[in-house]
């Protein structure tokens, strides 16, 4: 009988606690077939809503594309003014008397204790005309002019919520390329979960639901006060009320976002982000914490093993197999999502991110306190 340490046996266990994960979820998802194509003549109108807070630059070079999106059933843009102080003001004027579709709604004041972009989206959402909401940030552009199109088909089939994914623009630099892994390991989370039939979060960035989803939720009542959630939290209480989750996942639907530029900022934002973390479900936080925490156990095992030369074989053994493994799969994930990253990076960037991962659980256990725009 094999005489290994029991870290040796422990390694193993996260390894094949990864492998269960990539067998069941990350790989089905990247080998799913391609979505059909949408059918126009069932196409309805849909309210696109956007919320700013001082993104004049942003706002010039989303709104062209916004209109220039091809849908047959009409839509309107809902223009959120979130106490910006710049000229976004004048600029949504001006949008509003030569576009009947774009409308404006200005928020002066967040009363105190509430989210801010909570509270502004909320006010959208009530002068929205149509039943079908469909939302993005300011700082995203829609990858493709059939974006719309292709994210309301998701409620044909049937569905309330429509899950959809937002790459961020690549860019020199290893942030860039940490940025990006990140966001295809939560997406292929998120998106495969759901695919799977246990939806548990989306991103503002590029979701849908319905009115109807809205007001029987109760909006976002159950977090008001938290400053993230407007999409994680969302769904998870939609999803606790039994409504309908899709994936649209092609890149035609995606949308592309303009990624944090230093290091500092990345982590503000992500603080923020897994701050509404400790509100999922706890078999949604324990799936996830399953996966993640395999993942960091996997990395801080082999790291001590490097000190134990007896230890050597298997762990070159264990860690090749993950690495050929977990590797394979975000490639070939990457490449179905259309957010391709380089191959020989990927080991390293995996490294990185799950301690850069474990210090972010570290800090919000310690410090709690977020800021917002």
């Amino acid at each position: 009988m094999l005489s290994y340490s029991p870290a040796v046996w422990l390694l193993l266990a996260t390894v094949l606690v990864q492998l269960f994960y990539v067998i069941y979820y990350f790989l089905p998802f990247a080998n799913r077939p391609p979505e059909p194509n949408p059918n126009a003549t069932q196409a309805q109108p849909v309210s696109i809503l956007v919320c700013a807070h001082n993104e004049l630059d942003n706002l010039r070079r989303l709104l062209p594309l916004l209109l220039k999106q091809d849908y047959p059933a009409g839509f309107e843009i809902v223009l959120i003014d979130d106490r910006s102080t710049d000229d976004s003001f004048l600029y949504f004027q001006q949008l509003t008397q030569y576009y009947s579709t774009v409308r404006l709604v200005t928020i002066a004041s967040t009363p105190k204790g509430l989210a801010p972009k909570k509270y502004a989206l909320t006010l959208g959402i009530k002068v929205a005309r149509y039943p079908r909401l469909l939302f993005t940030d300011a700082d995203c552009i829609p990858a493709t002019d059939e974006w719309l199109l292709n994210m309301q088909a998701g409620f044909q089939r049937p569905a309330n919520v429509v899950l959809g994914y937002s790459a961020y623009a690549a860019e020199p630099g290893f942030l860039n390329k940490l940025i990006r892994f990140e966001t295809l390991v939560t997406g292929a989370q998120y998106l495969s979960f759901a695919w799977r039939g246990k939806p548990y979060m989306g991103v503002g960035r590029n979701l849908a639901y319905t009115q109807d989803v809205f007001h029987s939720t109760r909006g976002f009542a159950s977090h008001i006060r938290s400053l993230s959630g407007d999409d994680d939290l969302f769904v998870q209480d939609a999803v606790g009320q039994g409504k309908r989750v899709t994936v649209v996942a092609d890149p035609v639907a995606h949308t592309l976002s303009e990624p944090a530029r230093t290091w500092t900022s990345w982590w503000r934002q992500k603080r923020r982000h897994m701050s509404a973390g400790r509100s999922y479900r706890a078999a949604d936080r324990w799936r996830i914490g399953t996966f993640i925490g395999s993942n960091v156990l996997f990395h801080s095992i082999s790291l001590t093993l490097l000190f134990f030369p007896s230890d050597w074989v298997p762990l070159a053994v264990l860690w090749a197999l993950r690495t050929a493994l977990v590797s394979g799969t975000y490639l070939r994930l990457s490449r179905r999502l259309d957010d391709p990253l380089p191959g020989a990076l990927l080991p390293i960037l995996d490294l990185v991110y799950f301690f850069y991962y474990l210090a972010l659980g570290v800090s919000l256990f310690l410090y709690r306190n977020l800021r917002w725009k």
